[in-house]
């Protein structure tokens, strides 16, 4: 079951040293450093912990003060480890140790693009499976071969240790960690805040450099089917369905949509279902078997099954850990995230 939410901050730990990439830091400081209590979001204690207090440069004439020693990894309840200017800077030997205790004590970490390679210089992803920037996926092999390297995933996580793909990965990872911690309401305010989408769908495949596989056409006929099934997602759609309204053979569709999402067609459309759910489980006291109607599921022991695979979760006790005060309004769910 998902944590409940406490009214203690969440303590996040920023691990920084020489050579790490100022973006990341923004991401981090953007996601954990804002107070927004006023739409809702938890409280957050971020803190930019390393070996000593001094300064430290980045990319770009900036700089970063530190304002908590390495100790501090003790009492974090996360610690996000930005990606690096350079993918092959060494990291302190003070700040490999943290992480080795942090992660013995079963602490979770993330880290951002090319922090891979920091955990990896820890050997916190010796035989676990990772991801870096689809650009640098040869060289963490290389250099650690002993790390089992995703080629396309967006982030994944193995034994409490997250990674994530390049730069706007980094920002579906952080709020993926808000998301399951604090629940989907409080990832899509700070989503909204950041004006992002509070999630994607898909690998970083569609990122990679390749020859644009179907005309801008296509993608808008594309874009006109997701909206429509966004729109209607109580009803049930099949990829036969959904391809006959883009005009193209359910083979075709299912081509063109991977290319364009990097996901099929019906794993999308349950991505969608399942965030529409948590939205009424969170917000409203309707019945499981209502929000399983309503979110295209038809019943509540397909919902059941889906948050289990998806969220290692039931329905019920995701609405115990996040359900907010009864009486706010009912959050409208016919367009979910396209």
């Amino acid at each position: 079951m998902p944590p409940r939410p406490s009214s203690a901050p969440t303590r996040i730990a920023l691990v920084a040293f020489p050579g790490i990439r100022a973006f990341d830091v923004s991401v981090i400081t953007e996601v954990w450093g804002v107070d927004r209590t006023d739409r809702g979001v938890p409280l957050f204690d971020l803190r930019r912990t390393a070996a000593d207090q001094a300064p430290i440069p980045l990319r770009g004439g900036l700089s970063l003060s530190p304002d908590r020693p390495l100790a501090w990894l003790a009492g974090a309840d996360l610690i996000v480890v930005p990606g690096l200017d350079d993918h092959l800077t060494p990291a302190p030997a003070p700040v490999l140790d943290a992480l080795r205790r942090a992660h013995s004590r079963g602490t979770p970490i993330a880290a951002l693009c090319g922090g891979a390679f920091t955990l990896a210089q820890a050997g916190l992803l010796d035989g676990r499976r990772a991801v870096t920037h689809w650009n640098l996926t040869d060289l963490l092999r290389t250099h650690h071969p002993q790390v089992t390297v995703v080629p396309d995933a967006l982030f994944l996580q193995d034994d409490n240790v997250w990674t994530s793909a390049g730069t706007a990965a980094g920002i579906d990872l952080c709020l993926h960690l808000v998301r399951t911690a604090h629940g989907a309401e409080a990832a899509a305010a700070i989503a909204r805040s950041m004006v992002t989408a509070p999630f994607r769908t898909g690998t970083q495949a569609q990122f990679i450099e390749h020859p644009t596989p179907h005309t801008d056409r296509d993608a808008d006929t594309l874009a006109a089917v997701r909206a429509f099934a966004l729109t209607h997602l109580a009803e049930p759609h099949t990829v036969a369905d959904l391809a006959a309204r883009a005009g193209m053979s359910p083979r075709s569709f299912a081509r063109h949509f991977q290319a364009t999402t990097g996901t099929t067609p019906l794993r999308w459309l349950i991505t969608q279902r399942i965030a529409a759910a948590q939205k009424l489980l969170e917000r409203t006291d309707l019945p499981l078997p209502e929000v399983a109607r309503r979110t295209g599921f038809g019943s509540e022991i397909t919902m059941r099954q889906h948050f289990a695979t998806h969220l290692a979760t039931s329905p019920r006790d995701y609405r115990l850990a996040f359900h907010h005060t009864p009486g706010q309004p009912e959050v409208d769910t016919s367009r979910p995230h396209p």
